[in-house]
C-alpha cells in the first residue's frame, strides 16, 4: 500500500530545516558570498528555469474528433461500410444520418463547454535580490536556481522553497498554500521543531508572501519540484477516469457483449433457415444497429448541455460537462472549512473583564491599539476598528509603538492625552500573563494573584475550546510626558480579554441537512486546527465525534486510512497532498467523491475529484483544476447543483435502459421469429428505419423530469443493475411481438412469402408503437399518464413518431420500401396488443420494483 506522495519531498525539507545555517549551506554548495556566474549556469542546465507547468488548451479539431471517439460510432461505421459494400445504399445513408448528426451535436456542446480558463499562465516574473560573486544582482525569478541566496523584504513574493538564514521580524503571508489569515513570523533557526512542514519557522515557500520585516535565504527548490510546482502538476495533469467514464465504458462494453452474442445467432439461423446467406448477413447488421444505442452520444450531449443551461441560471458554471452527471453520482462530498461552512472573515463576537462580564473600556483600550499602530494591521485589528468609529481616539496621541514579534507575542502603542500617558498592549493570553501584576475592574485596580492567573487561564482555554481566539488587553500608565520602552512591558495591569470567531453562514447548516438528507456524506478537510474546526462543525451539523490530523494521515496505509474515512468527518491540519490522498482512497473504496475548495493549497484536491468545485473569485491554479465553477461560494447553492445532476443522470439512464431494453426484446423476437417463419419477419431497412424513429422520438428526453423519488439518493453507473433490467424487462415487448406474429399469420394470412409485406407492415407498427410507449412505461416508477405525465416535449415527440409509424405503410414512400395499406380490421387489434402490453408493462415493473427496490 502507498502513502502519501510527496511525503519523502516533506520529509527532506524538514530534516533541511533541522540543520544549522553552516550545515545548510554546505549542503546546497554555497558560500557566505552566494553562486558564482558560473555555478548558476551549470546549475540552469541540471534544474532547469524556475517555471512551473501550464496546461494546453483543447483545439476545435481535437474536440471535433473527440465527438466522434465513442465505441457505438465506430460500430455504426464499420457497419455502415459493409452496407456500402454489399450495395445496401438505404441503411449506408440512414447509417451515415445517425453517425453524423451525433457526433456534430457532441461536438457542439463540448465546444461551448470548453471555458477561456484551461490556460494556466506562468507566474509573474517578479523581480528578485540575489547574491552572486558576493554582490547583490536582481534578476527575474525564473533565472533562480537552487543554492541561491536570496534577499526578502516587505512586497516581496517568495520565488521558491528556501531556508532562512536570517532574519529581523520577518512576517509571512502563507495563505496562499495553507488556506489560513494569520501570518507566520520565521527565524533563521527552528525553535518549535514541528511535524508539520507549513509550521517550521525556517523554511519559505514559494508563492507565498512578506508583510513586514526583512532576511536572507538559501534557495533549495524550484519551479515543478517546489511545493507550488508539485501543486501546478497536480492541478494541470490529466484528470483520471471520473465515475461517468467509468459508467460510460462499463455500460458499452456490456451492450457490445449482447451484439457479439446475438448477432451471430441471428445470422446463423436465418442463413441456415432461409438459404440465403447475403440476405442473412444483411439482416444480422440491420440487428447489430438495432441493439447499438447510437443516438446515446447525443442524447448524453444534449442532457448535459440542457443541464448545464439550468445550472448557470443557478449561479453555477460547468467546465467540463461530464462533471454534471459527477455531481448527480456523488455520495460524499469533501470540503474545505474557510469561506465554505463560514464567512471567512475574523468577527469581534465578545469583549469582556476579568470577571468575564461585558466592558465597553476593553473595546475602546483594543481599539485605540488597533487604531493608533503603524505596522500591518490584521483581520483581528480590523475585526476590532469595525466595533467602534474614530472618535473614540479623539483626545488621544500617539507618541510611540513598540512593534510586533513572536518572541514577545505581543504589541503596544504609546498614546498620550491632557491627564496621562498610557501604554496600550494586546497580545497573547499566555505571554499578556507572565507581564501582568494586575487587574482592572469597572475602574478599580487590586493585585492579580496566581490563583487568578489560572482562573483567566482556564477561562480562556474554555473559549477557545469554543472555537474563539483569545487575545488579552493590558495598560500602564504614568504622568504625561513619560513615555514607554519594550522593557516597560512588565507589572502591567489586565483591561480584559477579546474574542474572535469566523462566523458561520447562516445558509450553511440548512445545506449541510439537505445534503445529508439527500445521502451525501459531507467530510471537512481543512489546514485549520482541530478545536476550530470540530466547533464549527457541532454547529452546523457535521457529526464531529472525533477528528484525525494531518500528521496522523502520514501514518496511515490506505486501509487503515480507509477505515478512518468511515469512522471521522474531521480531518485537520492538512497539507495539500494529504487532502488528495484522503480523496483518491475514497474514489478506490468505489465511491463518488466532490471536493469544494478555492485556495490555491486546494488544487491537487480538486483535480484528483471526480467532481472539483470551486468559486470565480478563487486562484487562477484552482479554477484550472476544478470542473465545476460556483458563482456564489455556498453550499445552497451547490444543493441545488446535485438535484439537477441527478435529473440529468436519470435522463441520461432512461434513455439507455429505453434502449437497451427495448432492442434486446426485439432481437429476442427476430430469434423466434426467424426460427419458425419462413421468410424474414422484417427487412434491414424496416428495422433501421423502426430504429431511427424511436430514437427520434428520446431525443426530447433531455426536457423531461425525474420522480422525487428518484432524486432523493445519488445513482452510479451499475453494470448488474443494467444487465438484469435488460433481461427482466426486455422479454416483455416479445410476448407481443409474437402475439402479433400469431395474428398477422392466423388472422390476416401473412403466412406466405407472397404476403410477407402485410406481415412486415403490421409488425413495423406494433414494434414502433411498443418501442416508443416504453418511454412513458420505464420514464417512472409510478403508473405513466395517471400518476406521472412526462412533460409537453416528450409528450409532443413520442405522438408524432406514433403517428408517423401508423402512417407510413399507407403512403408512397412506404409502398416504396416494401409496406402495403393496413386492413381497417387489423387496428382493433392493435389497441388491444397495445393495452395489453401496458398493462403487462406495469404489473412486471411493480414486481420488479418490489424485488429489487429500484427502478431507473
Amino acid at each position: 500500500m502507498k502513502k502519501q506522495q510527496g511525503k519523502m519531498q516533506g520529509n527532506k525539507l524538514l530534516i533541511e530545516s533541522q540543520m544549522s545555517r553552516e550545515e545548510i549551506l554546505e549542503e546546497v554548495g554555497v558560500m557566505d558570498s552566494g553562486l558564482t556566474h558560473v555555478e548558476v549556469a551549470i546549475r540552469q542546465k541540471e534544474f532547469g528555469r524556475n517555471q512551473t507547468v501550464e496546461e494546453q488548451k483543447v483545439s476545435q479539431l481535437r474536440l471535433f474528433i473527440r465527438a466522434f471517439n465513442d465505441p457505438f460510432i465506430y460500430i455504426l461505421v464499420l457497419l455502415m461500410v459493409i452496407s456500402y459494400l454489399t450495395a445496401d445504399m438505404e441503411a449506408t445513408i440512414i447509417m451515415a444520418i445517425m453517425i453524423f448528426t451525433s457526433g456534430l451535436l457532441g461536438f457542439i456542446q463540448s465546444s461551448r463547454a470548453e471555458r477561456a480558463s484551461y490556460a494556466l499562465k506562468n507566474m509573474v516574473k517578479n523581480k528578485v535580490n540575489v547574491l552572486r560573486d558576493g554582490k547583490m544582482t536582481v534578476v527575474t525569478q525564473d533565472e533562480i536556481v537552487p543554492g541561491d541566496v536570496i534577499e526578502v523584504s516587505v512586497g516581496d513574493i517568495i520565488p521558491a522553497d528556501a531556508r532562512v538564514i536570517s532574519a529581523t521580524d520577518l512576517l509571512i503571508n502563507q495563505s496562499a498554500l495553507t488556506g489560513e489569515s494569520i501570518p507566520t513570523e520565521k527565524y533563521a533557526e527552528d525553535k518549535r521543531a514541528t511535524p508539520e512542514i507549513f509550521e517550521r519557522e525556517n523554511l519559505l515557500f514559494m508563492g507565498t508572501d512578506v508583510l513586514s520585516g526583512h532576511g536572507r535565504a538559501v534557495i533549495l527548490r524550484t519551479g515543478s519540484s517546489t511545493f507550488f510546482g508539485s501543486l501546478s502538476i497536480a492541478a494541470t495533469e490529466k484528470r483520471g477516469d471520473t465515475s461517468f467514464d467509468k459508467g460510460v465504458k462499463t455500460i458499452s462494453k456490456l451492450l457490445f457483449y449482447f451484439m457479439l452474442v446475438m448477432v451471430p445467432i441471428v445470422f446463423l439461423i436465418n442463413g441456415l433457415m432461409k438459404g440465403n446467406w447475403l440476405e442473412a448477413f444483411l439482416y444480422a447488421v440491420a440487428i447489430a444497429v438495432g441493439l447499438t444505442p447510437e443516438m446515446l452520444p447525443m442524447i448524453v450531449s444534449t442532457n448535459l448541455a440542457k443541464g448545464a443551461i439550468n445550472m448557470s441560471s443557478k449561479k453555477v458554471i460547468m467546465k467540463e460537462l461530464s462533471a454534471i452527471q459527477n455531481i448527480g453520482a456523488m455520495d460524499i462530498l469533501c470540503t474545505d472549512k474557510t469561506g465554505t461552512l463560514t464567512e471567512d472573515k475574523l468577527e469581534l463576537v465578545t469583549y469582556i473583564n476579568c470577571q468575564g462580564e461585558k466592558s465597553t473600556s476593553v473595546l475602546e483600550m483594543a481599539y485605540l491599539n488597533s487604531y493608533f499602530q503603524t505596522g500591518w494591521k490584521n483581520v483581528l485589528d480590523h475585526a476590532v476598528m469595525t466595533k467602534l468609529n474614530e472618535k473614540v481616539a479623539n483626545g488621544w496621541n500617539k507618541i510611540g509603538e513598540i512593534p510586533f514579534n513572536f518572541d514577545r507575542r505581543r504589541l503596544s502603542v504609546i498614546v498620550e492625552s491632557n491627564l496621562e500617558t498610557r501604554m496600550i498592549t494586546k497580545g497573547a493570553v499566555e505571554e499578556m500573563l507572565a507581564v501582568c501584576t494586575h487587574k482592572e475592574i469597572d475602574g478599580a485596580i487590586s493585585p492579580l494573584t496566581m490563583n487568578e492567573k489560572d482562573e483567566l487561564q482556564e477561562m480562556c482555554s474554555e473559549m477557545n475550546r469554543s472555537g474563539i481566539r483569545v487575545i488579552c488587553v493590558a495598560f500602564k500608565s504614568q504622568k504625561t510626558g513619560v513615555s514607554f520602552t519594550k522593557e516597560d512591558e512588565e507589572k502591567m495591569i489586565i483591561a480584559g480579554f477579546l474574542g474572535f470567531r469566523d462566523p458561520v453562514k447562516s445558509s450553511t447548516k440548512e445545506a449541510i441537512t439537505s445534503l445529508f438528507k439527500n445521502q451525501i456524506n459531507v467530510k471537512v478537510l481543512t489546514g485549520d486546527n482541530e478545536i476550530v474546526t470540530k466547533r464549527i462543525c457541532q454547529e452546523v451539523g457535521i457529526p464531529a465525534n472525533g477528528f484525525l490530523l494531518g500528521t496522523e494521515v502520514d501514518e496511515l496505509m490506505d486501509d487503515e486510512l480507509m477505515d478512518a474515512l468511515q469512522k471521522y468527518h474531521i480531518f485537520a491540519k492538512l497539507t495539500p497532498m494529504q487532502k488528495s490522498r484522503i480523496i483518491e482512497v475514497l474514489k478506490q473504496a468505489g465511491h463518488t467523491v466532490g471536493f469544494l475548495g478555492d485556495g490555491v493549497n486546494d488544487a491537487p484536491a480538486l483535480r484528483k475529484a471526480d467532481v472539483g468545485i470551486s468559486v470565480d473569485t478563487a486562484a487562477d491554479i484552482t479554477k484550472d483544476a476544478s470542473s465545476v465553477i460556483l458563482l456564489e461560494k455556498s453550499l445552497t447553492v451547490l444543493n441545488d447543483a446535485v438535484m439537477e445532476g441527478r435529473n440529468v443522470f436519470g435522463n441520461i439512464l432512461k434513455y439507455i435502459k429505453m434502449t437497451a431494453s427495448s432492442n434486446f426484446g426485439n432481437v429476442f423476437s427476430v430469434l423466434i421469429a426467424s426460427a419458425f417463419i419462413p421468410f424474414l419477419p422484417m427487412l434491414s431497412l424496416h428495422l433501421l428505419l423502426q430504429n431511427l424513429l424511436y430514437d427520434s422520438s428520446q431525443l426530447t428526453l433531455p426536457w423531461d423530469k425525474m420522480d422525487r423519488s428518484f432524486l432523493k439518493k445519488p445513482h452510479a453507473w451499475e453494470q448488474k443493475g443494467m444487465l438484469r433490467f435488460i433481461l427482466c424487462i426486455g422479454p416483455v415487448s416479445s410476448i407481443f411481438d409474437i402475439a402479433t406474429f400469431l395474428i398477422m399469420w392466423f388472422v390476416f394470412s401473412a403466412n406466405t412469402v407472397a404476403e410477407q409485406a402485410l406481415f412486415h407492415s403490421g409488425w413495423f407498427v406494433v414494434g414502433l408503437l411498443t418501442q416508443t410507449l416504453v418511454v412513458h412505461m420505464i420514464r417512472t416508477e409510478k403508473i405513466p399518464f395517471i400518476q406521472s405525465r412526462a412533460t409537453a416535449p416528450v409528450m409532443i415527440s413520442t405522438l408524432i413518431v406514433m403517428s408517423l409509424g401508423l402512417i407510413i405503410p399507407f403512403t408512397g414512400f412506404g409502398h416504396s420500401i416494401g409496406f402495403v395499406s393496413l386492413p381497417g380490421s387489423y387496428f382493433p387489434w392493435l389497441v388491444l396488443v397495445l393495452v395489453g402490453y401496458m398493462a403487462t408493462m406495469q404489473v412486471v415493473k411493480t414486481l420488479y420494483i418490489r424485488k429489487f427496490r429500484e427502478w431507473i
